[in-house]
């Protein structure tokens, strides 16, 4: 295994973790933003600063305010006085086709992921933009 490897593979451990800082009950997905062997941002799925830490209605249907993982890493470092230009991008779950956009337009330059969204569109689209996309089992 190289050394890129095991560092992807520590990455998405930690993204793992920081999904548990989720409230949603249907999923939790974890991101972690690197740049340099840096983290320099985090998200985790859930509702915006200031609404209740409740993701779905009654019926179990996710809200429609609530914010994907990367959006909130994305947000996260753009309030920062880091740049997302060139870095890693490690999440649990692929992106979806908005985050995708904000992804590509956020010129971060690689993906690297555990389980496949519903949707394969949005890697699609990453890949079209040029976008290295890997995708790591975990045992």
């Amino acid at each position: 295994m190289t050394k890129q490897e095991l560092l992807d593979k520590r990455y998405l451990r930690m993204a793992r973790i920081w999904a548990e800082n989720s409230y949603c009950e249907r999923r939790q997905v974890g991101a972690i933003l690197v740049k340099d062997k840096m983290i320099i941002s985090d998200g985790y799925n859930g509702t915006p600063a200031g609404f209740e830490n409740n993701c779905e209605e009654e019926n179990g249907i996710t809200k429609q305010y609530v914010l994907h993982a990367e959006a909130n890493a994305i947000t996260k470092v753009a309030k920062s006085n880091n740049s997302s230009e060139g870095a890693t991008l490690y999440v649990t779950t692929s992106p979806c086709p908005e985050c995708s956009k904000l992804i590509i337009q956020a010129g971060i330059k690689r993906i690297v992921f555990t389980d496949p969204y519903r949707n394969s569109e949005g890697l699609d689209w990453l890949k079209r933009a040029g976008v290295e996309v890997t995708q790591i089992d975990f045992d």
